[in-house]
């Protein structure tokens, strides 16, 4: 099973991260949370300290099925800061590979100009980051290689997209009843 990464900054936002971690490892997917930070104890945006399980530098993501970047600030500046993250996104969009992002993030794949003519939502006062791309202000968008999410009441919905996407329909649908998710609203 190839490997997922999240990837954590200083500032990023901890309920996009470890609920989106949380429902991919429920599926038995091989996620892990990277640091970009070159130290795995990262603080997010809202003071938790977060572990990672493995640091940017220490890992060949050439692999990966999927890149997926959580929200918060200043974590998402702090990801599109990242030259080397910036590159191993760039070859996972050249090779075809799956890109996630949620809240603020999606201004990375944004201002790298990887959403030109798509579809694509992220928190709202971020869209003239989204370059090129059509602002739906939905809750989760999903258009070719991407899966965007509008922010942390999307936290689920991204999770069981993504999952679906790497492991099926049928797999994220049991997961989500699983978790009781689909009694929410009811």
């Amino acid at each position: 099973m190839k490997p997922v990464y999240l990837f954590f900054a200083e500032g990023s936002e901890e309920l996009e991260a470890l609920a989106v971690v949380d429902i991919l490892r429920r599926a038995e997917l091989n996620v892990k949370i990277v640091s970009v930070t070159g130290s795995k104890m990262v603080t997010g945006s809202h003071g938790i300290k977060i572990e990672a399980d493995v640091l940017f530098e220490d890992e060949d993501f050439s692999e990966a099925d999927m890149l997926i970047l959580p929200g918060g600030l200043p974590g998402s500046y702090n990801l599109a800061e990242h030259k080397e993250l910036a590159c191993t996104i760039r070859s996972q969009y050249d090779r075809g590979g799956l890109l996630a992002a949620i809240c603020a993030a999606p201004l990375v794949y944004g201002r790298m100009g990887l959403l030109n003519g798509l579809n694509a939502t992220c928190y709202p006062g971020f869209e003239d980051n989204l370059e090129g791309a059509n602002y739906t202000g939905a809750l989760v968008e999903e258009d070719g290689q991407f899966i965007t999410g509008k922010g942390p009441a999307a936290v689920f919905a991204f999770g069981f997209a993504i999952v679906a996407r790497l492991a099926g329909t049928e797999k994220a649908e049991a997961l989500r009843k699983g978790m009781l998710y689909s009694e929410v609203g009811q």
